[in-house]
């Protein structure tokens, strides 16, 4: 079985100023999610997808629309993680400082972000099985953040495939391995 992870292709939209208050830091954050994207070509690795799964935001549903012919299957558990300010603030402060405060808090589940680790871990679990469960190779079209724990919960499972820090866009990463066994005693545990 074999299981490719492409993250959307890249987004028109640049990043906000690099002094931003909190509002407009979310305001660019929703400004990304409804923006464009550039195409670009994607080598399939010369596989027969038989399925294709991708996040229902927009820059995922244009890239899973671009590379894959057949039906796509959106789910909202793709979508990427939702980050919000620790506090809301006038004040500008570095973007840099924004996104490094962010990420700090969402490490150790502070109470301002929407979404805890433990609940991604889930909901890419819940995904994860659903993908060996069909025992089908197939393509999942999402986002750089949900591509580290979906590449995390692979390697569980007993797949093999590139590591990345930050993956690229449009790009494909063939995971293989897992069967239904591997499935199952995943569940077990």
């Amino acid at each position: 079985m074999k299981i490719g992870l492409i993250r959307h292709f890249k987004v028109t939209r640049g990043y906000p100023a690099s002094y931003v208050t909190s509002d407009e830091l979310m305001k660019w954050v929703e400004e990304y999610d409804a923006s464009d994207v550039e195409g670009n070509e994607v080598d399939l690795k010369d596989i027969d997808w038989k399925g294709c799964y991708s996040s229902d935001l927009s820059r995922a549903q244009i890239t899973a629309e671009a590379v894959y012919e057949g039906e796509i299957t959106f789910l909202k558990e793709l979508r990427e993680i939702r980050l919000s300010p620790i506090f809301r603030s006038d004040i500008k402060l570095p973007l840099f400082l924004h996104m490094a405060s962010i990420r700090l808090a969402w490490w150790f589940n502070h109470r301002s972000q929407p979404e805890s680790k433990r609940e991604i871990e889930e909901r890419i679990r819940v995904v994860v099985d659903r993908v060996v469960h069909e025992g089908k190779d197939v393509l999942i079209v999402g986002h750089g953040g949900i591509m580290i724990f979906m590449r995390k919960e692979l390697r569980k499972r007993g797949f093999t495939g590139p590591s990345f820090r930050r993956p690229s866009n449009g790009k494909v990463y063939v995971y293989q391995g897992g069967t239904r066994e591997s499935f199952t005693q995943t569940i077990q545990k």
